[in-house]
C-alpha cells in the first residue's frame, strides 16, 4: 500500500523548525504539484534548487514530517521561472516512483488543504495561528482549536464461499473494480458501518465480519479499516444506482487482475484471490 515505504522510516512527530537548504518543499496550487519537470521518477525540489527565493519563504515554511534525515516543509510562495519544476496533477502519486516519496505528496497534499481550509476561527473569525508545540491552529481571541482532519471509514470485502463482491461507483472518474466502502456516521461504531453500508449499497445482510488491517488514505483525508464480512441468508443483490454503477459477484479464480497495489481495497482483494479458508 502507498503507506508501506520501508526501509524509510517515516515520521510525523511535530517539530518546528527553519528548514536547510537540503530540506524538501512542497508547494501545492489547487490539485496540482510542483515536481521535477524531466525526471524519469518522482522528485521534489529541495530549498537550495528553488530560483529567487527569499528569505521570506524559509521563514514562512510550515514543517510538515521528515522521511529518515529527510525534512518536509509546506511552501506557499515559489517564484515563477523554475527551470527545473512544473506544476503536475497530484494524480501522479498514485503511480509515481519512489513510493516514499510519492507517500510524502500526498500526506502533504493532504496537510495543505487542511491549512488552506482553517485560516480563520470556525467560531468567531479571527485569524488561526500555529500552535508551538503540537500540530494544531488555535485562536487567540476565543481559544478554539482546530486538529486535522481525519474520517474514518470503512472497506468492505463481501464473501459468500469461494465468491468476493466487486463493485463499480457510479459518476466517478475511478472506474476499475473495488469494494464497497463508507464513512462512520455520527453515533456508529465502524462494526455498524460495516453492516449498514452493505445493506445500503447491495440490499444484503452480513454476518461473522472480521478486521483485516487500516490504511490511512490521504486522497480523501481518510482512515480507512477493512474487514472481511460474510454474506447472510440471500445473496441477491439489490443495488443503489446513485452510489454504484454495478455490483457482482466474482469466484476467486475470475477475479479481475488489479492495475495498482497502493490501496486497502486491492490489498484485500488479492488477499481473498490468494487465500481459501
Amino acid at each position: 500500500m502507498i503507506q508501506d515505504i520501508a526501509p524509510h522510516i517515516f515520521s510525523n512527530a511535530y517539530a518546528p523548525k527553519r528548514p536547510e537548504a537540503t530540506s524538501y518543499a512542497l508547494y501545492f496550487d489547487g490539485h496540482m504539484v510542483l515536481a521535477s519537470k524531466a525526471s524519469a521518477t518522482l522528485r521534489f525540489p529541495r530549498f537550495s534548487e528553488l530560483n529567487g527565493i527569499e528569505e521570506s519563504v524559509y521563514e514562512k515554511a510550515i514543517y510538515l514530517f521528515a522521511i529518515d534525515n529527510d525534512c518536509f516543509y509546506l511552501v506557499h510562495q515559489v517564484p515563477e521561472g523554475q527551470p527545473e519544476f512544473e506544476l503536475k496533477d497530484i494524480g501522479l502519486f498514485r503511480t509515481s516512483e519512489p513510493r516514499h516519496l510519492a507517500f510524502a505528496g500526498i500526506t502533504g497534499y493532504s496537510l495543505y488543504k487542511w491549512y488552506d481550509n482553517h485560516q480563520f476561527c470556525s467560531h468567531c473569525g479571527a485569524k488561526l495561528v500555529p500552535h508551538e508545540k503540537e500540530r494544531m491552529l488555535h485562536c487567540l481571541t476565543c481559544n478554539n482549536t482546530e486538529y486535522p482532519k481525519i474520517m474514518p471509514a470503512v472497506i468492505i470485502a463481501v464473501t459468500n464461499g469461494n465468491k468476493i463482491l466487486l463493485s463499480k461507483y457510479a459518476n466517478r472518474e475511478y472506474t476499475r473494480y473495488a469494494l464497497l466502502a463508507g464513512f462512520t456516521e455520527i453515533g456508529e461504531s465502524v462494526e455498524e458501518t460495516v453492516k449498514r453500508e452493505v445493506m445500503e449499497e447491495v440490499g444484503l445482510h452480513v454476518k461473522n465480519l472480521r478486521y483485516y488491517k487500516s490504511q490511512p488514505w490521504s486522497f480523501s483525508d481518510t482512515l480507512l479499516m477493512g474487514f472481511f464480512a460474510e454474506v447472510e441468508g440471500d445473496d441477491s443483490i439489490t443495488l443503489d444506482r446513485e452510489e454504484l454503477a454495478l455490483a457482482e459477484w466474482f469466484e476467486r479464480e475470475n477475479i479481475p487482475v488489479s492495475e495498482s497495489d497502493i490501496s486497502l481495497t486491492s490489498e484485500m482483494i488479492e488477499y481473498f484471490r490468494n487465500h481459501q479458508e
